[in-house]
């Protein structure tokens, strides 16, 4: 069996005039991630690995969950292939993930995000609002084989304020 856990990057600012890539967080984006990495903490076995983008928000993201699932370093890689608005680089990461693991966490962005959870998961949604997580779990031992699974766990941030 595997298990993916899908993250959208935290609210991010557009109070600065940088590049896409570099968009920091903003407030409430700290916030959110804090409160969605301290929620799934004690309701979910940490992944083995967590993938993400390597885009500013999205990395600033992920090191929240990081933290959160005691995650080491070795276990935590930053790829551009996930800087990706359609979705087509994120199955073609998760889909040459190593099956020697069984639960990865990816973080990234929307659209992308919204269509993998709708393409993979059985709960449709309408958005993957910012610092969202869903579980999703497939009965199947290779990722490569991985298409239709079963949405186990939602978590928004606006379910715990």
């Amino acid at each position: 069996m595997k298990t993916l856990y899908l993250v959208r990057h935290a609210k991010s600012s557009w109070k600065y005039e940088v590049d896409d890539h570099m968009r920091p967080l903003k407030k409430r984006g700290h916030n959110d991630a804090t409160l969605v990495s301290e929620k799934i903490k004690g309701e979910i076995e940490s992944p083995q690995k967590i993938v993400t983008s390597d885009a500013n928000r999205a990395r600033t993201t992920a090191e929240y969950f990081k933290t959160a699932l005691d995650i080491s370093d070795d276990n935590y890689e930053l790829t551009h292939d996930l800087y990706d608005f359609s979705g087509q680089q994120v199955m073609q990461v998760i889909k040459t993930l190593d099956n020697s693991l069984d639960k990865v966490m990816i973080v990234g962005h929307n659209h992308a995000f919204t269509s993998t959870v709708n393409m993979m998961g059985s709960e449709k949604i309408e958005n993957l609002p910012t610092s969202g997580f869903v579980m999703i779990e497939f009965d199947e031992d290779d990722w490569k084989d991985v298409s239709t699974g079963t949405t186990k766990k939602m978590v928004f941030p606006r379910h715990l304020k």
